[in-house]
């Protein structure tokens, strides 16, 4: 039976038992490493090797999907004339809609999914602001993990980005030019994912 709930989870809010209880009490069967590195000096254990091991030992499978969904791509020609990841741009690519297929695909045979990234504040990750908002848009619900049991839909992420960047939103009158809310949204997805995404000059 088709799973219609995705999550998302970052590590550095987890010391590695906690985050692996916080799969099994969610009852997460696949996690889906979305890191452009699957490796971390600062957090060991969860370097590819040590967490695919800790993972398969409780039963839970590893899959890293760099090429699809990390937030550092080679091709240049998913960056903005600014130099950053476009988020919107990338989303629309064959290898990201390529990942997609399969979560669709391992969600249909029941696999319960958690994507995984290391921001522990999922506003601040590309898991949300790029990854979990073309499931969301695709009609499944995204539930994003935190520490101390508190987790944030997607909607949630939303009145976030709107309050960050259009703070003023609800004072508009009808007689002020308000855009639809959605295309508050997206603006906000924009500004966010310029703040956020890679930049080439982190190379130099």
């Amino acid at each position: 039976m088709m799973n219609r709930t995705i999550y998302t989870i970052g590590y550095s809010g987890f010391p590695l038992n906690a985050f692996i209880q916080e799969l099994k009490k969610h009852s997460i069967s696949v996690v889906v490493d979305v890191r452009s590195s699957a490796y971390s000096e600062r957090y060991p254990d969860y370097n590819k090797p040590s967490l695919q091991q800790a993972l398969k030992q409780v039963g839970i499978y590893y899959r890293n999907y760099t090429l699809e969904f990390g937030a550092r791509q080679e091709d240049r020609s998913f960056y903005s004339p600014e130099g950053y990841l476009d988020f919107e741009l990338f989303s629309k690519s064959n290898q990201f809609q390529s990942g997609v297929a399969k979560m669709i695909n391992s969600t249909e045979k029941g696999y319960i999914i958690a994507f995984m990234c290391a921001e522990k504040e999922p506003i601040q990750c590309h898991r949300a602001i790029l990854v979990a908002r073309a499931f969301d848009k695709l009609g499944f619900t995204v539930i994003h993990l935190m520490p101390n049991g508190i987790s944030k839909d997607q909607k949630t992420i939303e009145e976030e980005l709107l309050k960050k960047y259009f703070p003023n939103i609800n004072q508009l009158s009808l007689f002020d030019n308000r855009l639809p809310e959605e295309e508050y949204i997206n603006a906000a997805y924009r500004k966010q994912n310029e703040q956020i995404g890679y930049h080439l000059e982190e190379e130099v």
